[in-house]
């Protein structure tokens, strides 16, 4: 089971080197669902610290009000909680 993950977390950082990506389309890629995916790219961001690259991310935004100040930028918000209106945008992943 272990290398299965390392291989998803590996593959996933091979994805963000090349481009952005958001939870969803990590998961439809991988065959994994979001949530997995969202911890894959958490646990993938601490073993990115002692290297030169870094994982950057945009976080979720609100559709309605423009709301993106999340005290987690990673994460997966069920609505904005600024106006209530459940229109988020998921965060958007890169590595550089």
């Amino acid at each position: 089971m272990r290398e299965a993950e390392e291989t998803t977390r590996r593959r996933i950082a091979d994805h963000l080197r090349e481009g952005v990506a958001t939870p969803s389309a990590l998961a439809a890629e991988l065959d994994v669902t979001t949530h997995a995916a969202l911890e894959h790219v958490q646990h993938l961001a601490m073993s990115l610290e002692p290297t030169d690259e870094r994982l950057l991310v945009a976080p979720p935004t609100c559709r309605e009000c423009g709301f993106d100040e999340y005290d987690e930028p990673a994460n997966l918000p069920s609505r904005c909680p600024e106006c209530k209106h459940e229109g988020i945008d998921e965060p958007e992943f890169t590595i550089e």
